[in-house]
């Protein structure tokens, strides 16, 4: 069982289509969900982006950063659809991965019992406690 965590909290995923790798993605037409490792260039999507309802990027430990800089890539080259971290996310990360483009992060049941809710909720307001918003306060 996964739980999908937002800035509301947690929640259920309602996605219910199956994903593909880059590898399977169709070559034309409308795309389903996609799943991206962490080693995965965001450059072999140019072009791609706009038929892809939903990312996956896969952070195999928490202490793999690569999934945010795919996160910030996608979104500089015009990604607008949904983008999901997935995996060994922690709550201390949550800003981070909003900061860099992420909608959500996918966790397991596991991660979200020992991290519950609200440590998550409680990095909600990412956009109030960014260096910037301190700065300037």
């Amino acid at each position: 069982m996964t739980v999908i965590v937002t800035d509301a909290g947690f929640g259920p995923d309602s996605h219910s289509a199956d994903f593909v790798t880059p590898e399977t993605l169709p070559a034309n037409g409308p795309a389903p969900a996609l799943d991206l490792t962490s080693d995965t260039d965001p450059r072999t999507l140019a072009g791609r982006l706009d038929d892809i309802p939903l990312i996956r990027v896969d952070f195999p430990s928490f202490a793999d950063g690569r999934g945010f800089s795919i996160a910030r890539a996608l979104r500089r080259m015009g990604y607008a659809g949904r983008l999901r971290a997935k995996g060994h996310v922690l709550a201390d990360q949550y800003a981070m991965a909003r900061r860099s483009g992420f909608d959500e992060v996918e966790i397991d049941d596991a991660l979200a019992t020992r991290q519950p809710e609200p440590q998550w909720r409680a990095r909600a307001n990412w956009q109030d406690h960014d260096y910037r918003s301190r700065l300037a306060g």
